[in-house]
């Protein structure tokens, strides 16, 4: 099969190699669908991991702007040529998709896409997503294809690629989770110890105590003053084991219950000071809140395993309606201009995705040697 000159084969190789370098799944997505159109030549192109609800668990798009994508509303179903697709796990190229009986319409804000070219995602014998390309950029007659079978065979290389590199992202996701599962582990070690301490403590004074009572009742007094303190220490340290070893709640508990509880359990579990401030924020809508969340907790993994930071501080304060969280550390920092081109997105691509899906906006600013600050500005109701 030949695709023409060499550049071409060096842009398969870049895509290829672009693919594999991330780790996050939504790095990996994004960068699939940005090769696949960029290598094919077409207008859009669209990539969708489907959950087990007839929706999509993630689906990202290139050629639209964020402007589009926030007017074109919910992500689709799987229907049409997207459940064909996934259903019967073969490819579709056809000259106009809005001719195909298989079509069911899309949304008014969502842009015309005529000829089409799609392609399931394998994983042995499991499709775990559909890739596609629509308005391939050429001349051609009216009722024809634009994407040739040479277009086909390539996507379909990217498609086997895009299995692999996905199958590695789900697998470091699993390996952080599993990660985050042994220090919490070791934390309630570290709590019982504690407690066990302050308990033998307690009973040590309390027979000190007893023994003194009819022979020296005043130091009998002092030792008393200690037992109370003791037993304060470790009703403490007993409250600190229910309350930070148990799993974050965010519906339950709401937003800012959430992230302190998560910041305690890393201030305890990480050798830099961990600190968390909130001033007047009141609840958010759910989406919002789970979006702070969850760049909250991708800004303090960096902060913690990547900048190697000593001190993490999070802070969260009301904005109008809406509110503002603020990630800073002290750590090893990074030019955010050189960060794509190193191929090294610290988790920025996901962070950025979270702040536009709920309309928020996201900034960095960070050096080298001097520290990093996120900020994520989230509307309210």
């Amino acid at each position: 099969m030949s695709h023409g000159p060499p550049t071409g084969l060096a842009a398969v190789s870049s895509a290829l190699l672009a693919m594999s370098r991330h780790l996050e799944v939504r790095d990996v997505l994004k960068t699939i669908v940005a090769s696949a159109r960029e290598l094919l030549d077409a207008q859009y192109a669209a990539l969708g991991v489907p959950d087990d609800h007839g929706g999509f668990a993630q689906f990202v798009v290139d050629g639209v702007s964020e402007a589009q994508w926030k007017a074109i509303g919910p992500l689709p179903r799987q229907h049409g040529v997207l459940a064909a697709m996934l259903r019967d796990a073969k490819p579709q190229r056809l000259a106009d998709v809005r001719s195909d009986p298989r079509f069911e319409g899309w949304p008014s804000a969502h842009p015309d896409l005529v000829d089409f070219l799609g392609l399931p995602v394998r994983d042995g014998d499991e499709v775990i997503g559909a890739l596609f390309l629509a308005n391939k950029n050429c001349p051609k007659p009216e009722g024809t294809c634009g994407f040739t079978q040479d277009d086909e065979e390539l996507l379909g290389i990217l498609a086997q690629h895009a299995a692999i590199a996905l199958t590695n992202a789900r697998l470091y996701e699993r390996s952080r989770e599993l990660t985050i599962a042994e220090e919490r582990s070791r934390l309630a070690h570290e709590l019982h110890d504690a407690v066990s301490q302050k308990l033998f403590s307690l009973r040590l004074t309390a027979q000190a105590a007893a023994r003194l009572v009819d022979r020296d009742p005043s130091r009998a007094k002092g030792e008393l003053q200690q037992v109370a303190v003791l037993a304060a220490e470790a009703a403490d340290e007993l409250r600190a084991a229910v309350v930070e070893l148990r799993p974050a709640a965010l519906d339950e508990d709401g937003l800012v219950a959430t992230l302190r509880t998560q910041v305690q359990v890393l201030d305890r579990a990480h050798s830099a000071r961990v600190t968390f401030t909130c001033h007047g924020v009141r609840a958010l809508p759910a989406a919002q809140e789970e979006a702070v969340l969850r760049v909250a907790q991708e800004a303090l993994h960096n902060a913690l395993r990547h900048a190697e930071a000593d001190r993490v501080d999070v802070t969260l304060d009301r904005r109008g309606c809406g509110a503002v969280l603020r990630v800073t550390d002290d750590g090893s920092g990074f030019d955010p201009r050189t960060v794509r081109r190193a191929g090294r997105h610290l988790g920025l691509v996901s962070m950025r995705d979270r702040a536009s899906g709920v309309g928020g906006r996201l900034s960095v600013e960070s050096e080298p040697g001097k520290g990093t600050t996120i900020e994520l500005e989230v509307p309210g109701g």
